[in-house]
């Protein structure tokens, strides 16, 4: 569970969720309040800013990318280094669109 006390950065959807395969047969295990990892995707010939956005858990599962447009300055700070972390706050599919919302979070201490 995520630090209750992190400082929420961006509240977002997850974009692309359509395109990760395996994602219908894994969004059982997804619950809402779980911990998300944010890895840096520099070299994205899409988006110079690509954050993608995965579950935190040893057989990480990739769900998709922070949306382009709203994520120059939490990719900047993944850049330099600072431990930022996601939490999945609310899921629910929409005809074939798996709707993941989630925060990007700064630890305080």
């Amino acid at each position: 569970m995520a630090d209750a006390s992190a400082l929420v950065l961006l509240e977002c959807l997850v974009a692309g969720t359509t395109h990760r395969a395996g994602l219908r047969e894994y969004e059982p295990q997804l619950k809402p309040g779980q911990l998300l990892a944010l890895q840096r995707e520099a070299d994205s010939a899409y988006d110079d800013w690509a954050v993608q956005v995965h579950t935190a858990s040893p057989d990480a599962m990739w769900l998709g990318y922070l949306p382009e447009g709203r994520n120059e300055t939490i990719a900047r700070l993944l850049d330099a280094g600072f431990p930022l972390s996601a939490r999945l706050t609310h899921k629910a599919w929409e005809d074939d669109w798996l709707h993941l919302e989630i925060e990007v979070l700064l630890p305080t201490n």
